[in-house]
């Protein structure tokens, strides 16, 4: 008899699809973000986080170390390329493209430890459920 799977055996996605999805996802977070509010806020903090978790949620087992590394570099490729084109958008007005995307991950820092956080979590979760325990001894 064949059992359902469930949501931590469901992933079946290649790494290399997922790290595309979460960079088109990240950048039209913030695109989205910067169109209504002419900066990047709270609404793309919590779409990261969520982001981060659905892709731990899709990636295959044998790729959980691309998503495991996924959430810093995401955010960081993000901030630079908003550094490059629109700094004031996650800095001040006298920012340079550096301090920029220094003071975005700052101020964004939150967002960033709580997926990458949970988007580990997740996978720890998926790994103790795929790797079987039950060695036929009773738990002392």
């Amino acid at each position: 008899m064949t059992h359902a799977r469930t949501l931590w055996e469901e992933g079946r996605e290649p790494g290399r699809e997922v790290v595309a999805l979460g960079v088109a996802a990240a950048l039209t977070v913030v695109v989205l973000d910067v169109l209504v509010g002419e900066q990047v806020s709270l609404f793309f903090d919590l779409c990261f986080v969520a982001l981060c978790v659905g892709l731990a949620l899709a990636v295959r087992p044998s790729d959980f170390f691309v998503v495991g590394v996924l959430p810093p570099l995401l955010m960081v490729g993000t901030f630079v390329l908003l550094g490059i084109s629109r700094p004031t958008v996650i800095g001040h007005p006298q920012d340079g493209t550096v301090q920029a995307v220094i003071t975005g991950l700052s101020e964004h820092s939150l967002a960033l430890v709580t997926g990458y956080v949970l988007c580990l979590g997740v996978l720890f979760v998926r790994q103790r459920v795929a790797t079987p325990h039950d060695s036929g001894h009773p738990i002392t």
